[in-house]
């Protein structure tokens, strides 16, 4: 209503006006059935709505005009702003009185909700700020000190390294490079989803083969686990957007990797569903079923319904991460006209569970093309 306001400055002068002309316009059809003084508590209730919505200029005015309707039009004798007798001088002063510190204190009262509120953005900000930074500082710290440590060691003229020496160390070099780029990557993607940039290129893809490109990239990261791929192989194509879907399974798989203990299993299920009105016969919502699990030690109940809380990391969770991997992950999916819910298995583990309300290419259509 304010940025209504600002673009144009004179309205909130307008309805100030109008609305103690209407309702003053109302009072005068029935004012030989009802008392003056009810005429001024509405007038004054009016005033009272009106300083909540708007700027102190526009309730002076109603106030003056409300004074000057009451006097003018229902304080005998009519339409003159003479008055008879002391009361009615001293009701209608008070009346102006009251209506203008009304005024004034509910404008003071919205300055200092606005004022509250500010402050409050301010300190919700200035923490998400602090926790990302205490995240960073651990999370990009490792691998920055990692590649400079590796390449410090190479660099050395004095010191003979053998060739399985050096492999290692490039080795550790394109690992860490991986996890800072993976970390960069989370604050690029979570800053385009505060900023609504977000916009799917949905074609044609092969959940398959995301799956199986994923989980190539985090083959040094799934190494000491074991994943089971549970896929139809007849499952068509279906309209997603390929980017984002690749860092939806990555976080995940990443993410199972990361809290699960070494020797634990990570399933990955993508099955194809219809709603069928079976009395038409007519398909009604064509749906992806993307499911990863892991039988690892699972959620902590009392927090499990805050997984995908921007920033959140769970109290007995290891030390680092951003807590941004789950977060994306959702907005992902949401943008792509998913959902995505999480939930314990019942022995253990972790399992979430994807549906994408999409379009499908069955690969016959395009064998008999």
């Amino acid at each position: 209503m304010e940025k209504l306001f600002n673009k144009n400055p004179s309205k909130p002068y307008f309805i100030s006006t109008i609305s103690v002309v209407l309702v003053s316009l109302l009072c005068l059809l029935v004012r030989n059935t009802i008392d003056y003084k009810i005429v001024g508590y509405l007038l004054l209730l009016v005033v009272s709505l009106l300083a909540i919505f708007l700027e102190i200029q526009a309730v002076l005015i109603a106030a003056i005009l409300s004074a000057l309707a009451l006097d003018y039009l229902f304080i005998k004798p009519y339409y003159t702003l003479h008055i008879d007798n002391a009361e009615d001088a001293f009701l209608l002063i008070m009346f102006f009185i009251i209506a203008l510190i009304n005024a004034v204190l509910t404008n003071k009262f919205r300055r200092m909700q606005r004022a509250i509120h500010i402050k409050e953005t301010r300190a919700s900000t200035l923490k998400l700020y602090n926790t990302l930074l205490d995240s960073l500082s651990h999370e990009l710290r490792t691998p920055i000190a990692a590649i400079v440590g590796s390449i410090d060691t190479l660099q050395q003229k004095n010191v003979n390294l053998t060739a399985d020496k050096q492999q290692n160390l490039f080795n550790e070099i394109e690992k860490a490079s991986m996890k800072l780029n993976y970390q960069v990557e989370n604050l690029l993607n979570m800053s385009r989803l505060e900023s609504g940039y977000i916009h799917p290129k949905l074609d044609w893809c092969d959940v398959k083969e995301i799956i199986y490109n994923v989980c190539n990239r985090l083959s040094e990261e799934t190494k000491d686990h074991k994943i089971n791929y549970i896929i139809a192989e007849n499952l068509p194509l279906f309209k997603l957007d390929y980017g984002l879907m690749e860092q939806i399974i990555y976080n995940l798989v990443y993410n199972c990797a990361q809290h699960t203990p070494k020797g634990a299993s990570i399933d990955i299920s993508v099955k194809y569903d219809v709603d069928v009105d079976y009395d038409q016969h007519i398909d009604l919502i064509k749906k992806c079923i993307i499911t990863i699990s892991d039988n690892g030690y699972g959620f902590p109940e009392n927090e499990i319904d805050r997984a995908f809380d921007k920033f959140h990391r769970f109290k007995e969770s290891k030390t680092g991460g951003t807590g941004l991997g789950l977060s994306i992950v959702k907005g992902f999916v949401e943008a792509q006209n998913g959902t995505i819910s999480l939930k314990n298995a019942e022995d253990s583990g972790a399992i979430f569970t994807i549906e994408l309300n999409v379009d499908c290419l069955p690969i016959n259509s395009l064998k008999n093309e």
